[in-house]
């Protein structure tokens, strides 16, 4: 096997990398409090531990090359292509950075950060005039910024799969979870009722068309 150019090692894309996508949702997010803080930091512990192994060392690789050097006897494990793991294991033929699954991968970066900042606005408004944010995508969901936070997470797992973030995915979503029940608890103690309507209406995560096509 021939290997053109390193596929890992690459210590300095590992730090280039993360930090443009840390500082790109910390620009977007802005943290302020502790729970912001928690929230961001398990995002920030899972794109390190993305591109350590996308530039780094690939541990995931190490791990399963001897099953797939016995599965995938003529794939160049080394590679960095070969870290396409979805494509390795779906059995798609040319390069991995055009197939479905890396460009469904972009779409979800794409809307998650694009939801992450303008829920941001609007929650910065409302934090300012002290009161509950409902506009925007406030007025779809309850927790944009969380959703947003597990569809980029989500939008990485299609691109580079590894044992590390597949653990860590689930563990995050239930954290994001837990932090949007505890700050509803907040919200509802600071404004009472009207957040209670506001929760009646707004479902929490996922937006419901059926409620949208009766309000029409």
């Amino acid at each position: 096997m021939n290997h053109d150019a390193p596929g890992y090692g690459l210590w300095m894309l590992v730090i280039l990398n993360s930090a443009i996508f840390i500082m790109f949702a910390f620009s977007f997010f802005k943290p302020r409090t502790a729970r912001d803080w928690r929230s961001f930091s398990a995002f920030a512990a899972f794109v390190v531990a993305l591109f350590v192994e996308m530039y780094g060392f690939p541990l995931t690789i190490y791990l399963l090359s001897g099953w797939l050097q016995t599965r995938y006897p003529g794939l160049d494990i080394l590679s960095h292509n070969s870290g396409h793991l979805w494509s390795t294991l779906l059995g798609e033929k040319g390069d991995p950075h055009f197939g479905p699954l890396h460009i469904a991968s972009y779409i979800f970066l794409g809307l998650g950060f694009y939801l992450l900042s303008s829920a941001w606005s609007v929650l910065y408004q409302a934090q300012r005039s002290g009161e509950l944010a409902t506009a925007g995508p406030y007025a779809r969901i309850r927790h944009p910024q969380y959703v947003a936070f597990v569809m980029i997470l989500l939008g990485f797992l299609l691109q580079w799969p590894t044992l590390l973030t597949l653990v860590m995915f689930p563990v995050l979503v239930a954290m994001y979870s837990r932090l949007a029940i505890n700050e509803e608890r907040d919200m509802r103690r600071q404004f009472g009722a009207a957040f209670d309507a506001y929760a009646a209406r707004t479902p929490r995560f996922f937006p419901s068309w059926t409620r949208e096509a009766r309000a029409t």
